[in-house]
């Protein structure tokens, strides 16, 4: 059976939403998932499952927030090579230029360290609307599917 790994950051609960629908997606799709608050995870974790997924959120104007600046640094520490990998995450496009930033900093991350991208990063303005549900739905069968066409 596929694994999966989620890991979120969030402050208003958006991106806490963003993971469950990830999470409840995968299970209908029989991956078995592990999920769990950046504040409450470890790194290395990752390598204990087939999917390594992330849902970060940007503080201010485009800042790691601080539950997320340990987690982050020691990311870029380990050695992921090989592993499946997306990210997704909701933010305010208020922000403009630094719009769900931290989504893009946690993909570079991933690829530094050897992963291998699954799907493209998705952002998400704010909670989830029926058609962000929609996109991280498809977001998440597209992740499976490139683990399954890859790894059977």
């Amino acid at each position: 059976m596929t694994t999966a790994k989620i890991v979120y950051a969030s402050m208003t609960g958006n991106n806490e939403e963003v993971a469950s629908i990830i999470d409840e997606k995968l299970q209908d799709m029989g991956v078995e998932t592990d999920m769990s608050d950046i504040t409450f995870s470890d790194v290395n974790e990752f390598a204990e499952y087939d999917i390594a997924l992330m849902v970060p959120y940007s503080y201010g104007e485009g800042e790691l927030p601080d539950e997320a600046l340990d987690f982050y640094e020691d990311l870029l520490e380990i050695d992921l090579t090989g592993q499946v990998f997306a990210v997704a995450g909701s933010g305010d496009v208020f922000y403009e230029d630094a719009y769900c930033i931290t989504v893009d900093d946690f993909t570079k991350a991933f690829l530094k360290i050897g992963g291998v991208q699954a799907a493209e990063s998705l952002k998400i303005n704010l909670a989830p609307d029926l058609e962000d549900i929609e996109n991280i739905e498809q977001f998440t069968e597209k992740v499976v599917n490139f683990y399954e066409a890859n790894h059977n």
